[in-house]
């Protein structure tokens, strides 16, 4: 069974479906707040034409989700990224919620859904994060991914390096 980049996944917090083009006015709402770029590598990202050019690059990636909140509205935004059947990998990403969802479980059940899809056909997730986003790193290793090094993004940008491997016993598709 090939991977699914855009899967449907629902939690009792949040849920992920892909990325639509008539996304934008709605994403664009929880993207223009410039606190959540700020420890960012593209921390202009609230303006509407850069956030323009990334919502472009995220229909064309394959692999955009908006997340939602329990009621339906768009709190955010997630993506899967370089799926390596060889290696047995793939990336998560680009991740962004409303302040509104900071601090609390959204983000975690978040990862989980998306870890749980991922591995049911990779054995190991990666996350790339730029070297000042703190708050990014402090979110991943809450939710028990772990530093090993670093390594360029997809744009070429210095990144630290977080894995998490699959856990024993969890089954893979076939």
């Amino acid at each position: 069974m090939p991977f699914d980049l855009q899967p449907i996944l629902r939690g009792d917090l949040v849920g992920v479906r892909p990325l639509w083009s008539p996304d934008f006015d709605e994403l664009y709402q929880v993207a223009r707040d410039p606190l959540i770029w700020e420890q960012h590598p593209v921390r202009d990202r609230h303006r509407r034409e850069v956030f323009a050019r990334f919502f472009a690059e995220s229909l064309a990636c394959g692999g955009a989700l908006v997340v939602t909140s329990t009621a339906g509205d768009i709190i955010g935004s997630s993506r899967f990224h370089g799926y390596d059947q060889r290696r047995s990998e793939v990336e998560i990403g680009w991740t962004f919620l409303a302040r509104s969802y900071w601090g609390g479980r959204a983000n975690g059940q978040l990862k989980a859904l998306m870890l749980g899809h991922a591995f049911r056909f990779v054995e190991r997730v990666v996350f790339l994060v730029g070297p000042e986003n703190r708050r990014s790193q402090r979110a991943l290793e809450r939710v028990g991914a772990v530093r090993v090094g670093s390594r360029p993004d997809a744009a070429g940008h210095d990144s630290v390096l977080f894995e998490m491997r699959r856990p024993e016993g969890f089954t893979k598709s076939e």
